[in-house]
């Protein structure tokens, strides 16, 4: 079990074992090994599961934001903020590095096959959030952690309370590390979707 300042529940490992793990405060870091993913290809190929998350079983309405890093040293690298009901139902929103070798706003839907969405380049790191409202879920980003842009607003096929936390990856190289800074949640319901406060 982990425990990181900002986030008031215990935290496991699921997947593949870390690289690395350091709590040092409010800061963690988490490494992933070599050709890590979470992800289900539209394409009918296998899933790819075993990417390092750290995740708690969370009931109602919440946010959870972090200021998000990563070493980015391949393509698809990235760490992320993780709503994990099971291995077919699952949704993340990371910093991932782009093909063209630039930090981006990446979002991953998945009811049965992944639904993958690139948004926009952005500076590492950056912030990230994620809410529930009800059956739905909200992703968000921002430059400063006070003014938030909606990526996606999305639900889920299965039923019950998420796991939620923390994901890196490294698809296509060696190893990757995220970094999760000013960590933060609350249980309480986004109040506006659109505008994200």
């Amino acid at each position: 079990m982990t425990r990181v300042d900002g986030f008031p529940f215990e935290l496991e490992a699921h997947g593949d074992a870390p690289l690395s793990l350091e709590v040092d405060g409010g800061v963690l870091r988490l490494g992933a090994g070599a050709l890590t993913d979470v992800f289900a290809s539209a394409d009918g190929s296998d899933p790819r599961l075993g990417s390092p998350r750290l995740v708690a079983r969370v009931g109602g309405d919440f946010l959870l934001s972090a200021l998000v890093g990563a070493t980015f040293a391949s393509t698809y690298d990235a760490g992320g903020l993780l709503v994990w009901l099971d291995d077919r139902n699952w949704a993340k929103l990371a910093l991932e590095q782009s093909p063209a070798g630039e930090p981006t706003i990446v979002s991953v839907v998945t009811r049965g096959v992944s639904d993958d969405c690139n948004s926009w380049p952005a500076e590492s790191p950056a912030w990230l959030r994620v809410a529930r409202l009800g059956p739905a879920y909200a992703f968000h980003v921002s430059t400063d952690g006070s003014t938030w842009s909606l990526v996606r607003h999305f639900a889920l096929a299965a039923a019950g309370d998420p796991l939620v936390g923390f994901v890196a990856q490294a698809p296509t190289g060696e190893a990757c590390t995220a970094t999760f800074e000013s960590i933060s949640f609350a249980p309480e319901r986004l109040a506006d979707l659109r505008s994200g406060v």
